[in-house]
């Protein structure tokens, strides 16, 4: 018998030892229950808990521990697979963008300073710039094969990650952060409201409130009382499926702004009682509201003129309007301007005429969209879901959409326009259904009402790269600015839809945060968005991306119930403007010019833009009557 097998004691009876094995095996299945079980609450407060949601700590987790792995993957990745390097077709003469002078509409200085303080990352394969000041079309290879977004679906996830070297983040941070302090210290160490105090007339409710009141009457399909909760934000979005943050989403309308932009007035820093101090006079008159009314019921049509007449006398007749007879008044309209420039007496026509009226000529108009031959009206954001209370929430989604994993190349939301012979719809839709795992498509059908689904439209965005944005009705889409709050480049037909429209909130360098694929070349031509799109660098598309993300602040509206106090968004912004074209008209009127015959109305898409009225490149998107 082996010496190594084990002899129970003498004195250990053969019931002890049974009852021994017993107890050792229950604790051993303790020992492992209790190991798996912490292994379960681990793994699930490690991959299962949103952790970007903690302030501070969303940047840090994502950041410094996979810098240096994701760099080095990214070029590994742009070394095996290089990308061929794209043709570039320019016109044969070009058109140099001229400064603006005294009476063109200035830029932001909010914009200037992000446009100033966003570095262009560079890499071998960034050969070719897009377009930025000049209308340059980037023509894809029909004969090169490649394909470098679908052959390396992980290189285009990594396409969110910054290229720039350590050292050129750092400054950039450090850039950034400096405009932010330095914008802080003017607020709170100079006198804040020189130059800015805004007068605001107090009107008749019929021009405002009672249109809420009857909210009812205002769309024969929808019930539109909803969308006026909250201080005009509508009803809170909540967060569905994580897509947005706990906080600060609202089923808002598009057409809602005027009821946004007056409740966000009254909280304005710069109010005045005194309208002698006041640097530009407000208007707070609901006209989107009020012709809504009438649009779609001619047994009205008559009286759809009424409201718009009667406050103008009403303006006529005051004080404030003498001294500069209207040029420092203001006026917010939720909808586009063709819903007010009926130029005929013929009621059954669209919309009313309140911006060819003679007094409104001298006023200020602001509207979604403006029109490119007229003087007096200028665009300004649609209204987005997301209306931050605090800097920290507009910083918190900034974070999470450069986080955001983008699988699909472009997509689109919208529906055909079969009955607009220069649409291109049909063949946006046509080319995105072709190829279906590289762009997403959501058609908007009356029976299913997809698109009126916030979180249907913007969960399709945040997964994309691109978004296309090509006219509809009109020049300009809200789905635009939804799109730039996803993080979603947008890729526009015509300079009509951004470029010419949205002067103080957009960037003049069209080509840093957007693409221009000429309508006229996808429906007569047949040229391949996919192609187009595939073949820019990704080293261009995440220089693209990052400035998207950066003029987030500029096209939202914060909540009116509270206030940003670092950051400016599309009101401030709006409000800048404004003061400035005022304090341009004062002074024109002071020293005797005519400020009306400096330009025709006809170019005035080109001189608010360039500077200039000279022939242009663009000239044939903006033929009277396409």
């Amino acid at each position: 018998m082996s010496n190594n097998r084990r002899r129970r004691p003498p004195h250990q009876s053969h019931h002890q030892i049974v009852m021994e094995n017993h107890i050792t095996t229950r604790h051993r299945k303790k020992f492992w229950f209790a190991f798996f079980v912490l292994f379960f609450f681990w793994y699930m407060m490690l991959y299962g808990y949103d952790w970007s949601s903690i302030p501070g700590l969303s940047s840090v987790t994502h950041n410094q521990s996979d810098d240096d792995k994701n760099q080095e993957d990214s070029l590994q990745s742009m070394e095996s697979n290089p990308i061929p390097e794209p043709r570039v077709v320019e016109n044969n003469r070009e058109i140099p963008i001229q400064s603006s002078d005294s009476n063109s509409v200035p830029e932001s200085d909010n914009a200037k300073n992000q446009l100033e303080n966003t570095a262009t990352p560079k890499s071998d394969n960034d050969t070719v710039p897009l377009p930025q000041d000049k209308n340059v079309t980037v023509v894809s290879d029909e004969s090169n094969n490649y394909d470098p977004i679908v052959e390396d679906l992980p290189g285009l996830e990594k396409e969110m990650e910054p290229s720039l070297p350590k050292e050129e983040q750092k400054q950039e941070q450090e850039q950034e952060q400096e405009q932010e302090d330095k914008a802080v210290t003017e607020r709170t160490t100079q006198k804040p409201c020189t130059g800015r105090y805004v007068y605001v007339h107090e009107l008749p409710s019929r021009f405002n409130h009672e249109y809420i009141k009857e909210c009812k009457l205002l769309n024969k399909w929808h019930d539109m009382c909803q969308y006026f909760v909250n201080s005009g934000l509508g009803e809170s979005l909540g967060n569905p499926q994580r897509l947005f943050l706990p906080s600060g989403w609202y089923i808002t309308h598009q057409f809602s702004l005027e009821v946004i932009f007056h409740n966000r007035m009254k909280q304005y820093e710069c109010l005045t009682n005194d309208s002698s101090k006041a640097a530009a006079i407000f208007v707070p008159y609901y006209s989107g509201l009020d012709v809504s009314r009438y649009l779609w019921d001619s047994d009205k049509a008559s009286v759809k003129d009424s409201d718009s007449i009667e406050l103008l006398k009403w303006l006529r007749e005051k004080p404030e309007w003498k001294f500069m007879n209207g040029r420092d008044h203001f006026l917010v309209s939720g909808r586009i301007t063709w819903d007010f420039r009926r130029a005929v007496d013929n009621y059954t026509e669209w919309g009313n005429k309140l911006m060819v009226l003679p007094e409104s000529q001298n006023m200020t108009m602001l509207t979604i969209e403006s029109s490119p031959w007229d003087k007096n009206d200028f665009a300004i954001p649609y209204p987005t879901y997301f209306h931050p209370r605090t800097d920290e929430q507009v910083l918190e989604w900034q974070n999470k959409m450069r986080r955001q994993k983008r699988r699909s190349l472009f997509c689109f939301a919208g529906a055909p326009r079969p009955n607009m012979e220069d649409s291109i719809r049909s063949e946006i839709m046509s080319q995105c259904s072709a190829v279906p795992k590289k762009c997403r498509l959501i058609e908007c059908k009356n029976d299913k009402h997809n698109c009126l689904k916030p979180a249907n439209v913007m969960r399709m965005f945040q997964n994309s790269v691109f978004c296309l944005q090509p006219p509809g009705d009109s020049f300009t889409r809200r789905s635009t600015f939804d799109s730039i709050l996803a993080g979603c480049i947008p890729v526009f037909f015509s300079p009509g839809s951004a470029y010419v429209q949205y002067l103080w909130h957009l960037p003049k360098d069209h080509g840093s945060y957007s693409v221009l694929i000429p309508e006229g070349d996808v429906k007569r031509k047949g040229v391949s968005i996919d192609s187009v799109l595939s073949r820019i660098p990704r080293s261009r598309v995440s220089a693209m991306r990052e400035r998207v993300i950066k003029l987030i602040p500029n096209v939202v509206y914060a909540d009116p119930r509270s206030r940003l106090k670092r950051l400016d968004d599309a009101f401030d912004l709006t409000v800048r403007g404004v003061v400035r074209r005022v304090e341009a008209l004062r002074k024109e009127m002071k020293e005797g010019r005519n400020y009306s015959g400096a330009f025709d109305s006809e170019s005035s898409w080109k001189y608010y833009t360039f500077g200039t009225t000279a022939e242009h490149e663009w000239d044939h998107y903006f033929k009277r009557y396409r």
